[in-house]
């Protein structure tokens, strides 16, 4: 069952930290430092560091993991990793929903299959649509349809029909995709910095009260929290940001 927004109350709960430090130890000291964080996104260098004892560690503190990996692979192998990371207990996961609908709905049915036998709570399932590091030309270099909204679209298109829980796109892909997908579809967004924060390598980028005022579900913050000398702080600047916004 997708938790759309309208269920998210607490603007702390609308944000995802992203743990994108190299080791255990400087994973878990943030987290710390985050008590009322809820969400802790593990990417591809954590998690190639620490591997699966880390989300364990995550989850004893309380706290849900994110795995975002971006499956992409052959219906079976991906469905068959996602099966792996239902056991491990995630929150959400990602796949790249460039990998089809074939692929994405393996990676469905695989979740909701496990999950049963399990007898746990499915985790969300999130179609990457286009990284927010990409621009059109870039597509244009891949062979991809240039013109970046539009690809977004599609891949969204592909995502929900597929039976995925929501997608991943930057900012600026929200407003079309909510039009596109109405409100019971998650949408999770990169790219976000306050206006005080540095915009770093993403180029899509856009402030947190804007993107949920555009239709944003969760929001993934990194640097703009961790980098800080003093991360609790500047995480509920943050929610203070939301909260208050007209």
């Amino acid at each position: 069952m997708n938790r759309d927004s309208t269920r998210i109350q607490d603007p702390a709960r609308r944000i995802i930290i992203a743990l994108d430090v190299d080791n255990r130890d400087k994973g878990l000291a943030l987290v710390a430092q985050l008590p009322e964080a809820g969400i802790f996104k593990v990417g591809m260098e954590l998690f190639t560091a620490e591997g699966p004892a880390l989300l364990a560690a995550i989850k004893a503190l309380g706290k849900s993991p994110f795995l975002d990996l971006k499956f992409h692979d052959i219906p079976n192998t991906a469905g068959e990793a996602v099966r792996m990371a239902v056991r491990h207990g995630v929150f959400m996961m990602t796949l790249h929903a460039s990998g089809g609908t074939e692929m994405m709905g393996r990676a469905a049915a695989t979740a909701a299959e496990e999950a049963m036998k399990q007898n746990v709570q499915k985790p969300l399932l999130l179609g990457v649509t286009v990284l927010t590091s990409l621009k059109s030309e870039q597509l244009q270099e891949i062979g991809m349809a240039a013109d970046v909204r539009e690809q977004v679209r599609r891949l969204a298109g592909l995502a929900r029909r597929a039976g995925l829980d929501g997608v991943v796109c930057s900012p600026q892909e929200i407003e079309i995709i909510r039009q596109d997908v109405g409100p019971g579809f998650l949408i999770i967004t990169p790219g976000i910095r306050p206006a005080w924060a540095a915009a770093n390598d993403q180029k899509r980028i856009m402030t947190p009260s804007e993107a949920v005022d555009k239709g944003a579900d969760y929001l993934v913050i990194g640097r703009p929290v961790t980098a800080s000398p003093s991360p609790r702080e500047s995480f509920l600047k943050i929610v203070e940001e939301i909260r208050g916004r007209s």
